[in-house]
C-alpha cells in the first residue's frame, strides 16, 4: 500500500492481520477446531474468540481508551463511554469458513461519536485488504474503488442474505427475494456480509440487501461503499441502517430502485414480533404509506448496544 494511511486505519490493518493470521493457520486443519453454536444455524469456533482477541489485544495497545462492540465479546473490554468505539467482526462468515468453503473476512470499523471514520475488511484467503478513511476514498491493496455505472436493475447483479436464525421471518424474505429476482440481472449470496458489501464498494454487485444483520455485519462495509461513490441505507432509504437489522446498498441508479422494492418490506419497529405480515407489495406506489417509515425514523430505539 503505497497511499499514505490514517494512524487509526493503520493500526485497524495490522489488527485486521494479526487476526487474518489466526484465520489462515486454523484453516489448514478444520477438523480439530472446537465449535461452539450461539443458536440454531449460529456457529461460534475457537478462532472466531482467538482472532478477536488478537484484534482487541492491537487496538487497545495503541488506544487503550477506545471504546470495544465486538461480536463475541460484546463490550467486555475498552473503555465503555468512549467518543471512539471499535466495532469489530472478527470472523464473518463462520459457517462457510466451518465448511471450507473460502468466503470470509475480518471486519474492523471506528466509529467517532457514532459516525464510522475508519474501516477495515481483510479477506485473509486472498490476501486481499478493503479500506477506507472518510473524506479519503476506499481502496482494494492499491487499487481505489468505485461502484459499477450500470442504471437499470435489469442489468444489475444483486447480492443478499438469506435468513438463517431460528425466528427469522422467512416467509417475508421469500417474497423480497422473489420481487428482487424478477428485477434484476442475477442474484447471489456467498455468506459474508462484510464481502458483499465490498463487492459493491469494488463494482462486482451493483447493490446488495439483507436483513437480520448487526452493526459488526455491516459498520466498516458501510464507509467502504460510500467512499467508493455508492449509497447505503435501511428498506426506505434512510441513513439510521446500522441498528435496524436490514440494509440496502449500491450504485446511486440501482440503489434508487432497490429502495422502491423493497420499501413495502421494512419494519416498522427494530424489534416487531416477526409474525406480523409484510404489507403488500403494491403498497410501494400508495402515498399514504409514507406516514409509517416517518413515525419509524422518530421511533426507531438506537439500542442499548448502540456506541455512542
Amino acid at each position: 500500500m503505497s497511499q499514505a494511511l490514517h494512524p487509526m486505519l493503520n493500526i485497524a490493518i495490522k489488527a485486521a492481520r494479526a487476526a487474518g493470521s489466526i484465520i489462515n493457520r486454523a484453516a489448514l486443519d478444520l477438523e480439530v477446531l472446537k465449535v461452539g453454536s450461539k443458536g440454531p444455524n449460529d456457529y461460534v469456533s475457537e478462532v472466531d474468540q482467538a482472532a478477536e482477541q488478537a484484534i482487541i489485544d492491537v487496538l487497545l495497545e495503541a488506544y487503550p481508551t477506545h471504546g470495544i462492540l465486538a461480536e463475541e465479546s460484546g463490550r467486555s473490554r475498552g473503555t465503555k463511554h468512549s467518543e471512539f468505539v471499535w466495532i469489530i467482526d472478527p470472523l464473518d462468515g463462520t459457517t462457510n469458513f466451518l465448511h471450507g468453503f473460502p468466503v470470509y473476512a475480518v471486519s474492523i470499523a471506528l466509529a467517532h461519536r457514532g459516525v464510522v471514520q475508519q474501516a477495515v475488511v481483510y479477506d485473509p484467503t486472498r490476501n486481499d485488504m478493503f479500506f477506507a478513511s472518510r473524506g479519503r476514498g476506499a481502496f482494494l491493496n492499491d487499487r481505489r474503488l468505485r461502484v459499477s455505472k450500470r442504471t437499470r436493475i435489469s442489468d444489475a447483479l444483486i447480492g443478499t442474505g438469506f435468513p438463517f436464525r431460528k425466528g427469522d421471518n422467512f416467509k417475508r424474505y421469500v417474497k423480497m427475494f422473489e420481487e428482487v429476482m424478477q428485477s434484476c440481472a442475477g442474484l447471489r449470496r456467498p455468506g459474508a456480509a462484510a464481502l458483499d458489501l465490498c463487492y459493491v464498494a469494488a463494482g462486482y454487485y451493483d447493490g446488495f440487501f439483507e436483513t437480520g444483520l448487526n452493526p459488526w455485519d455491516v459498520a466498516a462495509g458501510s464507509l467502504i461503499i460510500t467512499e467508493a461513490g455508492g449509497l447505503i441505507g435501511n428498506f426506505t432509504g434512510e441513513a439510521d441502517f446500522l441498528y435496524q437489522r436490514e440494509v440496502v446498498a449500491g450504485n446511486p441508479k440501482v440503489y434508487g430502485q432497490l429502495v422502491q422494492i423493497l420499501a413495502p418490506y421494512t419494519k416498522v419497529i427494530k424489534d416487531e414480533p416477526e409474525a406480523a405480515p409484510a404489507p403488500a407489495p403494491e403498497a410501494a406506489a400508495a402515498p399514504a404509506k409514507r406516514a409509517p417509515m416517518r413515525l419509524r425514523k422518530a421511533a426507531a430505539p438506537g439500542g442499548d448496544d448502540a456506541p455512542m
